[in-house]
């Protein structure tokens, strides 16, 4: 089941139509019932809390004023390695473009009091 902070491609009649980010599940007085409080990641910005079954959240179909609906669990893909890299030989060290030690940190904190 998804869980809070997963995100959440909602369909509409079939068709993809939004992202969502699950902000809280709380239990219904119904049992298997949930208000699930959903970010919805579009121009504007809007939140929306719907009352679902468990497995409505797991994704199954479900309707809404007579259309149909369903959330879609959004996993990250695997990130392809890039072609133009050589590869690694076993036991060898990473090879890094800096050497360590040359990085500085900027404290945002300082940054903000120095503006001001």
């Amino acid at each position: 089941m998804a869980v809070e902070n997963d995100i959440v491609l909602i369909h509409y009649e079939d068709k993809p139509l939004t992202f969502a980010r699950i902000e809280a599940i709380l239990p219904d007085i119904k049992r298997d019932w949930y208000h699930v409080k959903l970010l919805l990641l579009k121009i504007p910005i809007e939140v929306a809390t719907w009352i679902l079954r468990d497995v409505y959240i797991d994704g199954e179909e479900f309707t809404m004023g007579g259309r149909k609906m369903r959330l879609e669990l959004v996993e990250c893909p695997d990130i392809p390695e890039r072609p133009d890299e050589p590869e690694e030989e076993p036991g060898q060290k990473p090879k890094t473009a800096k050497k360590p030690g040359k990085a500085k940190v900027i404290s945002l904190e300082e940054l903000r009091k120095s503006r001001e």
